[in-house]
């Protein structure tokens, strides 16, 4: 019977990673935000505490047995239930995951938390590291991911742009797009002018293709998603 692993899942098809070994280090929907489109539902624990939130030791001890057993993947991220920024120890697992693979290391995060000096220290160690930005302005961000009271756009936007002058990696940022909440000109203009801040290495358009958070998300239209492709240029 195959080893059944407590933190780690894969790898699996990922459209924009290939095949990815996924490392989870924080309970189910314990985030930052509570997103309309997630597709894990409503955020069970919103919070900005950093904490162990699952020993990484363990997820080490995991990690390398799946290695020595002759992993394949093109990447291992750390992504999962929640925001795996939130676990104190991701600076740890990532230095140790760097040491013991030449895979590369992938964080999966809602960006939120960069404007601590730690959360961009620790992320630093990673290959890629993909955030996302869903809003041009505060009432948006609030309507779309209806973040903790600690977190604005401009302290979100403010701390990818200096982990952006700090980190020599990859910076992939996602945009997720409601219809009629984050699609319309303006909005998109506004995005725009944000990404242009943060100036990313690429960026991934996405909607919803799963059951949503919210029942009342609309899925963008292929026509209108390569539209606003064409507008962020």
């Amino acid at each position: 019977m195959p080893r059944q692993y407590k933190y780690l899942y894969g790898p699996v098809p990922s459209r924009r990673l290939g095949r990815s070994l996924g490392i989870d280090i924080v309970p189910l929907k314990v985030c930052t935000l509570d997103c309309v489109y997630c597709q894990l539902g409503r955020s069970s624990e919103k919070t900005t505490l950093r904490r162990e939130y699952v020993p990484i030791d363990a997820v080490i001890e995991e990690l390398a047995e799946k290695i020595s057993s002759g992993l394949d993947a093109d990447f291992i991220t750390i992504a999962g239930s929640g925001e795996p920024t939130l676990n104190s120890g991701l600076g740890r697992l990532l230095k140790t995951a760097s040491d013991i693979t030449d895979i590369p290391l992938t964080v999966l995060t809602n960006g939120t938390l960069f404007y601590r000096e730690d959360v961009r220290a620790d992320c630093a160690q990673a290959d890629v590291v993909m955030p996302s930005l869903d809003a041009g302005d505060e009432p948006t961000f609030h309507r779309i991911n209806r973040p903790h009271r600690d977190i604005s756009i401009e302290k979100l936007v403010s701390g990818l742009c200096a982990f952006r002058e700090e980190f020599a990696g990859r910076i992939w940022l996602e945009v997720f797009l409601v219809d009629g909440m984050n699609t319309d000109t303006e909005q998109v203009a506004k995005i725009k002018g944000l990404i242009e801040r943060i100036r990313p290495d690429k960026i991934h358009l996405n909607t919803a293709v799963r059951p949503t958070a919210d029942a009342n998300v609309k899925k963008v239209a292929i026509e209108k998603l390569n539209a606003i492709a064409a507008e962020l240029g």
